[in-house]
């Protein structure tokens, strides 16, 4: 058998199975595991290929046997040319529904939790927040079985901030997003009340009506910290007998809308983990149910494979104006599109964004593109879609539950310990190192593929029973550990002043 592995007959570098020593596999220098070894001498300048695309060009004369990493592979800013809708390949129709236990909302969405959120409008209430939801205990929630808790949502910004622009807006698309995701039942919003970011603006501008499941207050009207603790305690109280005669019922896998997320990446993210999610994202689009990709530096490099599966010229080019915004973005941050990937990844074998992004964008599947939308703004079309976010995981995985996701898919070749909330995570990881080593965190071993002989397609089915079973309940690994109180992270855009 061999230990390497070539994606496509056209790439001039395969990847080790293994530590490799000189001499084994045509390797003329040992090549660590997961990283790469050219096949064939690469001159200076040119192109260097996995999945039969460009990930970097040789920094100098790379030999045949040679370790190609970031000593002899740079990065330059891709110059592509868009196709829009010229590979659609629609998903296959299904035999009959899947189904799972959810509540379903008021508003016809269907949650997969249900949880009381108190959000805060600025830093200066994130105390009385937790303080808030830290009196509701296990042993005072046993009182409520159908409840699955008091979650604490704080950041650290909400004021110092332009109250117009693009950081603003995305603030409160958050904010509203996470009091309207289908995961919450009841909201307590809490502000100090001199902030740039006013809840009343927010209540106003996104017709948010309150009532006895959805309730506000500041902490300089109510008389100060203890006051505000201790009616807001009294609040949630009230919330609780509310939300807790909610229960499960049947609902169709259509309701499901699952962020599709990655994060501490590695050379087999791009051959195991993100392949198999994609085919469950497949499968759930061909139940009408919808899957969020995000992490725009994360696609760079690749946004012409999914500009080709847009459904129209005006959805790709929507994701076009997004990549150019992040050219723009990081170059007058003095920064560059290959800054990701980190550390963590290069030390899993990954060289260079565009090598990361082909392997990330996997996670998508294969079925057409139906919308682009902007971080935390309301995903409104069924099929597979992309949300714009940074490639910092909280951050990213912030935005798409704001967007109304009720469940997250999280890959990880590295090991990443996320988890979030409302909406629960399921890992899964792209190695079975790595998934032996953290059985306790990682919900599915996608490195089956490689060490078992699993195909893509059969890992990808038991991710998509695996949401199926996290959606009516069963706890993942990350939630079982209590994961996603911290996880909380609204990007911050523009100015803090």
């Amino acid at each position: 058998m061999s230990a390497t592995i070539r994606l496509d007959p056209s790439d001039n570098v395969v990847t080790a199975l293994r530590a490799l020593r000189a001499g084994e596999e045509g390797a003329t220098q040992p090549i660590p595991r997961g990283h790469k070894l050219a096949t064939q001498p690469i001159p200076a300048g040119e192109a260097v290929r996995k999945y039969a695309q460009v990930i970097g060009y040789a920094a100098r004369d790379i030999a045949a046997g040679e370790h190609v990493h970031t000593h002899n592979l740079e990065f330059r800013n891709v110059s592509q040319e868009y196709e829009f809708a010229t590979n659609l390949r629609p998903a296959e129709p299904v035999a009959r529904p899947d189904t799972f236990m959810g509540y379903r909302r008021a508003n016809g969405r269907v949650g997969t939790r249900n949880y009381i959120a108190v959000l805060t409008s600025v830093n200066c209430s994130a105390t009385a927040a937790r303080m808030i939801a830290a009196h509701f205990t296990p042993d005072r929630m046993a009182a409520y079985p159908n409840v699955d808790g008091v979650v604490a949502f704080v950041h650290g910004t909400g004021c110092g901030m332009a109250g117009s622009g693009e950081g603003f807006e995305a603030l409160q698309r958050v904010m509203w997003g996470y009091a309207r995701n289908p995961n919450v039942a009841g909201v307590l919003m809490a502000g100090l009340g001199c902030e740039m970011n006013q809840i009343d603006w927010l209540v106003e501008a996104y017709g948010l009506t309150p009532g006895p499941l959805f309730q506000a207050m500041n902490i300089q009207d109510v008389g100060g910290l203890r006051r505000t603790v201790e009616l807001g305690i009294a609040r949630v109280e009230a919330m609780l007998s509310i939300a807790n005669e909610a229960r499960r019922e049947p609902c169709p896998a259509s309701e499901l809308m699952v962020a599709l997320q990655c994060g501490g990446s590695d050379a087999w993210s791009g051959i195991t983990a993100n392949p198999a999610l994609g085919h469950a994202c497949d499968l759930l689009v061909a139940q009408g149910g919808t899957g969020v990709l995000a992490e725009t530096p994360e696609i760079y490099g690749a946004e012409h494979l999914l500009t080709a599966r847009a459904v129209s010229a005006e959805v790709g080019q929507k994701l076009v104006d997004l990549i150019r915004w992040w050219e723009d973005y990081t170059a007058r941050n003095r920064g560059s599109m290959d800054n990701n990937p980190s550390p963590g990844n290069k030390k899993g074998g990954l060289t260079t964004i565009l090598e990361k992004s082909l392997g990330a964008a996997a996670k998508g599947g294969t079925t057409p593109l139906t919308g682009v939308y902007k971080y935390a703004e309301p995903v409104t079309a069924r099929g597979f879609t992309f949300m714009d976010s940074p490639g910092y995981d909280p951050a990213s995985v912030t935005g798409q539950i704001a967007s109304g996701c009720n469940l997250v898919a999280f890959t990880t070749g590295r090991g990443s310990a996320f988890g979030s909330k409302p909406a629960p995570t399921l890992k899964i990881a792209t190695n079975t190192t790595m998934y032996d080593r953290m059985t306790e965190d990682m919900d599915v071993n996608a490195g089956r593929i490689l060490t078992d002989g699993a195909s893509v397609e059969e890992v990808g089915r038991e991710i998509y029973d695996r949401l199926l079973r996290l959606a009516s309940g069963e706890k993942s690994k990350s939630e079982a550990q209590g994961l996603g109180d911290y996880e909380f992270v609204p990007w911050q855009i523009g100015a803090v002043m």
